[in-house]
């Protein structure tokens, strides 16, 4: 029998994001990010977003390796706010693999459904 997808939970704490297995707790990956402010942590459902001290980091959710970094010139170095404008229905509990699984299935049943009315 196949092994359930791994789910991650994404944690900010002081100057890092922590990636966490949902089954175990154990500690999946840990990156480090400059400064030692409040640490705020948006997944979107794709997309893993943190900002610390003024500036946003782009994180792949895997791996937790920086994708990209905006230091956010000019705006001072206080706590930021983050939101995606992904519907949150799409953020659920899933992993990307996972989801994308989700969508090819929704996707083959509505176009089975689609043959079948076609057909009779």
């Amino acid at each position: 029998m196949p092994r359930d997808p791994q789910i991650l939970i994404f944690v900010g704490i002081k100057n890092a994001v922590l990636a966490l297995d949902s089954r175990n707790g154990e500690q999946v990956w840990r990156t480090l990010l400059k400064g030692s402010d409040f640490v705020t942590v948006l997944w979107d459902g794709e997309s893993l977003i943190a900002a610390n001290r003024g500036e946003v980091y782009g994180l792949d959710p895997r791996s937790g390796v920086i994708v990209w970094h905006n230091e956010l010139k000019g705006m001072g170095r206080g706590i930021v706010s983050l939101v995606s404008e992904r519907a949150p229905s799409q953020a659920g509990s899933s992993t990307p693999p996972a989801m994308a699984k989700k969508r090819n299935d929704q996707q083959a049943a509505a176009a089975g459904a689609a043959a079948g009315a076609a057909a009779g």
